[in-house]
């Protein structure tokens, strides 16, 4: 049986969660450009969530980096949302319940944090996640929230928390 481990970030984690996610956008083929692949955090995953309000867990399979996604503030909003982001998973994590143990992890860290609402990106391409989305209580919105320079992810949805 796969031994199965969510924990927040650490900074020697940096190079294998962004190299799990680069992985997860060149195995799916989902575009590199306006998505999460090109953000510059990427090599900074630690650093970019060691701020108040936001935090990041990584899943471990068997002792390895398998995937991971995190909340924090939205980007270029003064309103009082955060944002679930980089959730991703390789493929052998996928269809073994951690994505929504991960969501149900970063959505009591916000209400934690205080946040009113959650509010997410996502790809077209991604239905089985959408479906979780929804499954969780997430809803569709017919415009993007903040600022958060995803251009090629035109599918956005909100959750009250």
């Amino acid at each position: 049986m796969n031994s199965i481990v969510i924990r927040e970030i650490q900074k020697q984690d940096n190079p294998q969660i962004a190299s799990v996610i680069r992985e997860v956008f060149v195995t799916d083929g989902y575009p590199k450009t306006g998505t999460a692949f090109a953000d510059t955090q990427l090599d900074f995953m630690f650093e970019t969530y060691d701020k108040p309000r936001a935090v990041y867990f990584v899943v471990e399979l068997d002792g390895k980096i398998a995937g991971g996604a995190g909340i924090s503030q939205l980007e270029n909003s003064n309103k009082n949302i955060c944002e679930l982001q980089k959730m991703y998973f390789l493929q052998e994590l996928r269809g073994q319940g951690v994505g929504l143990r991960m969501i149900q992890k970063c959505l009591e860290k916000a209400t934690e944090f205080g946040y009113e609402k959650c509010y997410l990106e996502t790809l077209p391409e991604m239905l089985t996640a959408q479906h979780l989305y929804q499954k969780i209580g997430f809803e569709y919105l017919c415009e993007p929230l903040g600022n958060t320079g995803h251009t090629t992810c035109p599918v956005w949805m909100i959750k009250t928390l």
